[in-house]
């Protein structure tokens, strides 16, 4: 008797060209190239998701997981990546791979995997769509609702040298599952609308995702200084980074006609990079190009896709735009690399952060000193400084004239930088020089339009500025530009309700707030003073506790000096609603 083989359970991946004996009779260089490509591609998304490739043969890729729900996870992952690498070639040129998960018994034997389980993956490849997937009952069941999938149950399936029939399940888009109720679509603007989506990173380093997610971001910039286009911001887009994504419910959510995606793959001193505009309501692609270049021309390249998308919706720029809209930041890459991470530091909000990331935009303006936006953010940085309460008066005096004298040194780099007027009107805001400040936040208004963070801080500008009706309007407008908008976003909405005495408009936004984030004091200070001021005391009291809880030494007095209402009655009103709430004196 034959003593049987050790066998062991694995989830298994096998993917395969479809017809690539035409494409290389067509053209075998090239199909050859394509491959090699793809085959790189898929061997690195392998990895990404805890994969192991065992072996190729020829066109198709056998590959092992220990865990189902990486290996299904990986498969939906390789099959949105090969879209971008294709998305410049003609239908008749693409490589489209179809992919069979199983999961089942494997031998392994001399660093491969045989057996049924093998047997079966590769059967359920060959039932897929091309680009598609295809999986067996047990994948099915393992997974559950673990993945946010579609699938399409095709019946009992008899394959070849494989005794019992095979359950296959093909993976379908999202918008084909009934279980997902669908999103209240918000409505379209009529003036041209778009979505970018955070540019996928195909780098074998995932430390470069700062790298593609600075492309998007340079793209979202640029456009939002076009007044007839609706531009969505990064907080909104940057919700699908990393996820499967239905154009048609990205246009839903967002409420835009149009999306555009793409990939950046950079390894040595190239770069790649893919991008496509597509009409969200139809899924219909307007165009895709594909850019194969040396690293230092990403700029160029940035520069081209705003170009093509400003052409294909037909929108025109307005005298003075034209001239904003092409000015590069930065032609250096090693300045807006430091750019990107002192950002990145920046975004965190942790004090501690704020140091690192003033050094590092300091080396971004020693290696560029004309880069205004990296003047600019280090004002932001000076600003959050002089905003914390933990430093010392001269630090914080300090970091208000760093403050200034970064962002006018922006603007001498760049008259036209938005960010750096936004910049000046929180500094003469804080010095309660009103006209000032509310010159300085129209102007960057007028600078990006589309900006929707820069709109939100000049609406908290023109409301203490004494101008809430102008106000309510500039952030309606931010949170149309950010469906999906920061916490901050509702500080504004608070403030502008409220000193338009629309208490209950108030009461729902600074309750937001406080429920996004439990530990804000300044939610928790806005939403005890208006329920002290229309006399729900019980209430405030009980938020008075949670000020004190977040701040134990707080107090009116102080809170009260740093209020910057050009108009007192309104400083008075907000001091008699925190008394009101029981706050101590």
């Amino acid at each position: 008797m034959v003593d049987r083989l050790p066998r062991k359970l694995a989830a298994i991946l096998y993917a395969d060209v479809v017809e690539y004996s035409r494409l290389t009779g067509d053209d075998e260089d090239a199909t050859h190239k394509a491959l090699s490509e793809s085959l790189d591609l898929i061997s690195n998304t392998i990895q990404s998701h805890h994969g192991e490739v065992m072996h190729y043969a020829g066109d198709a890729v056998l590959a092992k997981f220990e865990a189902v729900v990486d290996a299904l996870s990986g498969a939906t992952a390789i099959q949105e990546q090969l879209q971008f690498l294709n998305a410049h070639l003609p239908s008749e040129r693409m490589l489209k791979f179809r992919i069979g998960v199983n999961l089942g018994d494997v031998i392994e034997d001399r660093s491969d995997i045989f057996g049924d389980g093998v047997n079966v993956a590769a059967r359920l490849e060959a039932l897929a769509d091309p680009g598609g997937i295809c999986i067996s009952d047990a994948v099915r069941t393992a997974v559950g609702i673990k993945l946010e999938l579609g699938y399409k149950d095709i019946g009992e399936q008899q394959v070849k040298n494989i005794a019992e029939p095979v359950r296959a399940y093909k993976i379908v888009k999202r918008e084909d599952k009934e279980i997902l109720p669908e999103m209240p679509p918000i409505e379209l603007p009529e003036e041209p609308s778009i979505a970018v989506l955070p540019f996928t990173n195909m780098s074998n380093e995932p430390d470069q995702e700062f790298f593609s997610d600075g492309i998007t971001e340079d793209i979202i910039t640029a456009l939002s200084k076009v007044s007839a286009l609706m531009v969505i911001a990064r907080n909104s887009t940057f919700i699908y980074k990393g996820k499967a994504v239905d154009i048609k419910q990205v246009g839903r959510e967002q409420g835009v006609r149009f999306v555009l995606e793409g990939s950046v793959r950079k390894a040595g001193n190239r770069v790649r990079i893919t991008a496509q505009l597509i009409e969200a309501t139809t899924g219909k692609h307007l165009w895709a190009e594909h850019y194969d270049r040396d690293l230092e021309d990403i700029f160029a390249v940035q520069d081209e896709i705003t170009q093509k998308i400003v052409s294909a919706l037909d929108v025109h720029l307005l005298a003075g735009e034209e001239a904003r809209f092409w000015s590069s930041s930065t032609e250096d890459l090693q300045a807006w690399e430091c750019f990107r991470l002192g950002r990145d530091l920046m975004d965190t909000y942790r004090a501690e952060d704020l140091p690192e990331a003033i050094h590092i935009l300091q080396k971004a303006t020693d290696h560029d000193p004309q880069y205004a936006a990296a003047w600019s953010l280090l004002a932001a940085c000076h600003f959050h400084i002089e905003e914390d309460t933990r430093y010392s008066e001269i630090e914080r005096n300090q970091a208000l004239q760093s403050m200034r004298d970064c962002a006018e040194r922006a603007l001498e780099c760049d008259p036209s930088c938005a960010s750096a007027y936004t910049m000046l009107g929180l500094y003469h805001l804080t010095l309660k020089q009103y006209d000032e400040a509310t010159q300085n936040a129209n102007k960057s208004v007028k600078m990006a339009p589309n900006n929707a963070y820069g709109i939100a801080i000049s609406a908290i500008i023109l409301n203490k500025s004494g101008q809430p009706q102008k106000a309510i309007e500039r952030i309606r407008k931010a949170m149309r530009l950010c469906p999906f908008y920061p916490v901050w976003f509702l500080s504004a909405l608070g403030q502008v309700s409220r000193a338009l005495n629309r208490a209950d408009e108030a009461i729902d936004a600074y309750t937001e707030w406080t429920s996004r984030d439990p530990d804000s004091l300044e939610g928790h200070i806005g939403l005890a003073e208006i329920l002290g001021e229309v006399g729900r005391t019980e209430e405030a009291k009980v938020l008075a506790t949670e000020v004190l809880r977040i701040n134990p030494d707080f107090s009116i007095g102080e809170y009260i000096a740093n209020l910057a209402f050009r108009d007192p009655t309104e400083t008075a009103r907000f001091e008699q609603g925190l008394r009101m709430a029981g706050l101590p004196e």
